[in-house]
């Protein structure tokens, strides 16, 4: 895979594309991009698998085109490469995918690096560069979750089996070094890159398969965090330098919908929501976190969260007095409720024996944030949680630069380690906003996607659930169309209704399934 000269973790510009004219977020013909970013429709591979969906296994025959590398200076290829999955055949029946909705499942966990150049077929990516070597399980196998039953799900493999084309885009990651010890893959260039990536199928309209003007994003944890700042940040001109650094596409990088599984994101309030929610909690070790540092960030929450302005009805401005009410009543009892009406009266009967802190009346769960919080048990991370103050959690090597590993990204953890007047690196605000969708909610992008699903385990303790929480709060305070939802007893990484979400995305796209003509 080519390997370019990297300058401070961008691509050196080696030829800068030139401007296009937009018409219907396609660019006229004329650019320098056009040439090298043409889509080769006959550029494919004929496979065919079985996938498992909740009606049965489905014979699925597709086009496969692997490795494209979307931009036309890349950094490194390996990363900076997409493949795309055409339905042709299901079950015996020709399909046409011609205007089918795209859903651009990216593989991304922990901000590693993501690449797809290795892939032999639909869902074959991957998280890639753990420390230590190996991939990334729950982040690998084309966004793959788990489901309610502790089994493996792909939503790429599920889309397809529905008749969607489905993109897979590679992405750098925080932990690439190159032999000069430089990190190019740091803050922004996952979001930049998939950015990039969106503009390769939007320039290609016409030529790629699919409803290019209804793209779905969907990612877990890290992933899901950029398909959450995909979906708000469309078309934001604060990309623009490094897009062209890259000859990305002269097209859009909007999409239509963004789904999102236990985003980890709003990285510089992180810490104060983990506190705010987990702080009570006890570590797997049974001790207690510094209660100083604990309360510390707590207490900044309050600040924080009044910044947000949020309303909703019923409550009112939401605030850290509230919060925990809202988070509750709008999505905890409602979880635990779906979750008991789905099982037997003697499975039910069962379960709240053993979970008494649970009251059970007229078909409805209902409990306390306190018996809620004891129930979950012992909080995954310490304190602070992301910006840790000796540099070792994954957020710190996030936002590195240059042959620095990692770097403090907060005030609190930086002035704890240093003088107590200490500033962030003047770099800092730029990047925490490019990776932070709240910003671009707040802003009322018009660009942004206007329809999303949201969703995370009620046992997920590796961020907040007020980010949940505080992410469709302020979607739905724009009259966006929100479907959040906290899945009962799950953890990191579930997807309990994968089904649904494939449903959804017909549903929201107006797509209707159709056979191929003879």
């Amino acid at each position: 895979m080519k390997r370019r000269t990297v300058i401070g973790g961008l691509g050196a510009a080696v030829a800068v594309p030139a401007v296009a004219t937009f018409v219907n977020n396609e660019a006229i013909a004329g650019s320098a991009t056009v040439g090298g970013l043409v889509f080769d429709k006959d550029a494919y591979t004929k496979l065919t698998t079985t996938i498992t969906t909740d009606a049965g296994e489905k014979s699925v025959t597709y086009h496969f085109y692997k490795a494209i590398t979307y931009v036309t200076n890349p950094v490194d290829e390996k990363y900076q490469s997409l493949n795309v999955s055409v339905p042709v055949e299901i079950d015996g029946t020709a399909v046409d995918a011609t205007r089918a909705p795209i859903l651009f499942a990216n593989s991304v966990g922990g901000y590693m690096p993501s690449s797809v150049a290795d892939a032999t077929g639909i869902g074959g990516g991957g998280m890639t560069g753990v420390p230590g070597g190996g991939t990334g399980e729950v982040a690998s196998g084309g966004n793959a979750q788990v489901d309610g039953q502790g089994e493996m799900v792909s939503n790429a493999k599920l889309a397809l089996a529905a008749g969607y084309v489905v993109v897979e885009p590679g992405a750098r990651g925080r932990t690439l070094v190159d032999s000069s010890g430089t990190y190019y893959g740091t803050a922004p260039a996952a979001i930049v890159d998939l950015k990039a990536a969106v503009r390769y199928v939007r320039f290609n309209k016409g030529r790629i398969p699919g409803d290019t003007d209804r793209i779905v994003s969907s990612g877990t944890s890290a992933g899901g965090a950029l398909s959450a700042l995909l979906g708000a940040s469309g078309d934001s001109p604060l990309y623009a330098e490094y897009l062209t650094a890259l000859g990305a596409a002269d097209a859009s990088d909007a999409i239509f919908a963004s789904g999102d599984w236990c985003p980890i994101t709003d990285l510089e309030h992180a810490d104060m929501a983990y506190e705010w929610n987990w702080g009570a909690n006890k570590l797997s070790s049974g001790s207690l976190v510094d209660q100083t540092v604990s309360k510390d960030l707590s207490t900044a929450f309050t600040e924080y969260q009044a910044s947000l302005k949020l309303r909703a009805r019923g409550f009112g401005a939401l605030t850290a007095r509230n919060l925990d009410d809202y988070l509750l009543e709008t999505y905890l009892q409602p979880a635990a409720t779906k979750y008991l009406d789905s099982l037997s009266e003697s499975a039910r009967s069962t379960y709240l024996a053993a979970n008494t802190f649970i009251t059970w009346a007229g078909g409805k769960a209902t409990f306390t944030w306190a018996d809620f919080l004891t129930h979950v048990g012992a909080r995954k991370k310490d304190t602070p949680a992301f910006d840790a103050f000796d540099l070792s959690a994954g957020e710190n090597n996030l936002f590195g630069t240059g042959t620095t590993e990692a770097r403090h990204f907060t005030l609190y953890s930086l002035r704890h380690e240093g003088s107590g007047s200490a500033r962030l690196a003047s770099d800092l605000p730029e990047k925490l906003t490019l990776m932070n969708p709240m910003p671009f909610i707040a802003k009322q992008n018009p660009s942004r996607a206007k329809h999303w699903w949201i969703r995370v385990g009620t046992k997920d303790s590796d961020t907040s659930l007020s980010v949940v929480g505080n992410l469709a709060a302020s979607l739905e305070q724009l009259g966006d169309d929100v479907n959040a939802a906290m899945y009962w007893d799950s953890g990191h990484g579930a997807n309990d209704d994968a089904a649904d979400f494939i449903t959804w995305i017909a549903k929201v796209t107006g797509y209707k399934a159709r056979a191929k003509a003879k």
